[in-house]
């Protein structure tokens, strides 16, 4: 085999990173994506693409949020590694594949060389994701009419709120931000990405009991690409009632009533009570991500 180059693409030669076939559609999932050019990178061999990656961040971000776009030609897993290897950015890497990928023998055969890529890389997987996208062609979820929804304008009464979700959880980039730095970390790096969507402040709800009693909190958001579920998040103490369907049901509602065309969510495949929920509430499944983190900067 003839040498591989990797470089990083620029406005002059971004068709290039078009020349490779992408048959998990990855490409029209993230039409509404974010990517610089020179947040593109490719491996070229005899001058012809055999490897791309594709980093994603917001309009006023100065380095990328993750990798969101990774594939190579047939026999170029190697290439495909090295891409990842040599990459500038040390950052989390969201393998998006279709829904039920597993199930389809092509689509696993495609899956499991993309993981094997990473891993050779140095990444390694965190956990993986259900990806939803609810549209108003799946109605809308009736309000179970139990709580009550506040504005709350003071972050540190937010932040507490978080703190208090997170002393339990199942959400797998919580527990590694507790893991690593404690809960205050993990419920600072949840409110700093409220503060990262362009979606306004007054958006963020707490919820209660008709008694007054704190239930929990939901943000109905727009991030880059769109409307999304921000965060859905109950207290421990009163759990065990269903309140993560009425905020997820209030979420799509708050949405649907400013105009939302469609709105995305997400949520560990591990995560069975919320996975269930938003089932019940009609976001179908469309996508299904593997969330790796970075290996060592090199």
């Amino acid at each position: 085999m003839t040498d591989l180059v990797i470089r990083a693409l620029s406005e002059s030669d971004a068709h290039l990173f078009d020349t490779l076939p992408d048959p998990l559609g990855v490409g029209r999932a993230l039409a509404r994506a974010t990517h610089r050019p020179d947040w593109k990178r490719v491996a070229l061999r005899d001058g012809k693409v055999v490897a791309r990656a594709a980093w994603w961040g917001g309009p006023d971000d100065e380095t990328p949020v993750n990798i969101n776009w990774f594939d190579f030609a047939d026999g170029e897993e190697e290439a495909g590694a090295e891409l990842l290897r040599t990459s500038p950015f040390h950052v989390e890497f969201e393998l998006i594949l279709p829904a039920g990928w597993r199930e389809d023998p092509a689509r696993l055969a495609a899956g499991e060389a993309r993981i094997r890529a990473a891993e050779a890389a140095g990444m390694r997987v965190l956990v993986e994701r259900y990806q939803y996208r609810w549209t108003p062609e799946c109605g809308l979820p009736e309000r179970p009419g139990r709580l009550e929804f506040r504005t709350e304008p003071d972050d540190e009464v937010i932040l507490d709120v978080l703190r208090r979700i997170h002393s339990v959880t199942l959400d797998a980039h919580a527990l590694r931000a507790i893991a690593a730095s404690g809960v205050d970390r993990a419920a600072q790096e949840e409110l700093d990405f409220f503060h990262w969507c362009p979606s306004p402040r007054e958006w963020w709800q707490l919820a209660y009991t008709p008694q007054g009693e704190l239930v929990g909190l939901h943000v109905p958001a727009h991030n880059p690409s769109g409307p999304c579920v921000g965060f859905i998040g109950v207290v421990p103490e009163q759990r065990g009632r269903g309140y993560a369907y009425d905020l997820l049901v209030e979420c799509t509602h708050f949405l649907a009533e400013r105009g939302a065309e469609f709105i995305a969510g997400a949520t560990d495949q591990g995560n069975f009570p919320m996975a269930a929920n938003f089932a019940k509430a009609g976001h179908p499944i469309v996508q299904e991500r593997v969330h790796f983190l970075p290996g060592s900067p090199h």
